[in-house]
């Protein structure tokens, strides 16, 4: 059920079950991190493959040393500059995170978020929370409550009511190998934004194999209608003829006929407000029967950045 009840969920959390919980990127599953079966749990509910690891939640930069060692400079930097925030770093962990969080590496991704509910959640707990997004694995992200409910409505008995997530993108991971900092998701946070605080930083942004971090794999946060991105989004309006068509699209609308619905994410331009606005116009989408949606690429710097590398992975 949907609820306020901060107790309930650490009820919940303190036997061992899993809640849905808000943040400012998106909604998620979270577990005690310190609770091999709480965590199964996580990846039985989400069907998520044992070689992608989960994100622990910790409720402060000071609690940091409980669930990592060896912190480089940088990183502290980061931490001291960004959190709480849309940032998760990949550090080394400590042996109180069991290695089904980090999917055996010696590595564990951690964040710090920036919303009142999960914070004052995690002030009440004595352990940090395992919380991956609240969605079936590869589907779209949710940023509501009830796109939560409309995923898990028969397996979650709490799900805890923060409102519309804030960025409504997922945070942005960074590694860090031979102590140099290193992207390995884009996310709500700029790189910009990173790179004006530490200097340029390189990606590392796939890998199906072994991933370093969430959110690396090829296909990911995609809708179960068939979709595709491109740069002329009329073109490919009019190769697929006699089809109902959705369109995602950045700021401006499209006067097409054969189109049977359109989402416009920034009507003023705005990349913060169509970041915001992504998954949810997605789930909209979805809902509607297609027979595919076609969305546009975004301009290439900041957040648009973040945006495409999202849709690449939700498209064919």
């Amino acid at each position: 059920m949907i609820t306020r009840d901060i107790n309930l969920a650490k009820r919940a959390l303190d036997n061992n079950e899993i809640i849905a919980i808000p943040t400012e990127t998106v909604y998620g599953l979270a577990a005690n991190a310190y609770s091999e079966k709480a965590v199964e749990k996580i990846f039985a509910l989400k069907e998520r493959p044992f070689y992608n690891p989960l994100i622990v939640h910790i409720k402060s930069a000071d609690f940091l040393d409980n669930v990592a060692r060896d912190i480089p400079d940088v990183a502290q930097t980061l931490a001291n500059e960004f959190w709480p925030g849309p940032l998760t770093l990949v550090l080394k962990k400590q042996s109180s995170i069991p290695d089904l969080v980090t999917a055996g590496k010696d590595t564990v991704a951690i964040r710090v978020p920036n919303h009142p509910v999960s914070l004052s959640l995690l002030e009440q707990l004595e352990f940090p929370l395992a919380a991956p997004s609240a969605n079936p694995f590869g589907s779209i992200s949710p940023t509501t409550a009830s796109h939560v409910y409309g995923y898990f409505a028969d397996d979650l008995d709490v799900i805890l009511e923060g409102g519309e997530c804030e960025k409504g993108l997922e945070s942005t991971i960074i590694g860090f190998e031979n102590n140099q900092p290193i992207v390995y998701r884009l996310g709500s946070l700029s790189i910009e934004d990173i790179e004006r605080k530490i200097g340029k930083v390189r990606s590392k942004t796939h890998d199906d194999t072994a991933p370093s971090a969430p959110g690396m794999l090829s296909r990911h946060y995609a809708p179960a209608t068939k979709s595709y991105l491109t740069d002329d989004v009329e073109k490919l309006i009019s190769v697929h003829p006699n089809k109902k068509i959705g369109l995602l699209l950045f700021q401006n609308e499209i006067k097409n006929s054969a189109v049977t619905h359109q989402e416009i994410l920034s009507k003023s331009g705005d990349l913060t407000e169509a970041a915001k606005k992504l998954y949810a116009a997605m789930h909209q989408l979805d809902k509607l029967n297609l027979d595919l949606i076609i969305a546009e690429k975004f301009p290439d710097v900041g957040l648009g950045k973040t945006i495409n590398d999202k849709l690449e992975r939700a498209t064919v």
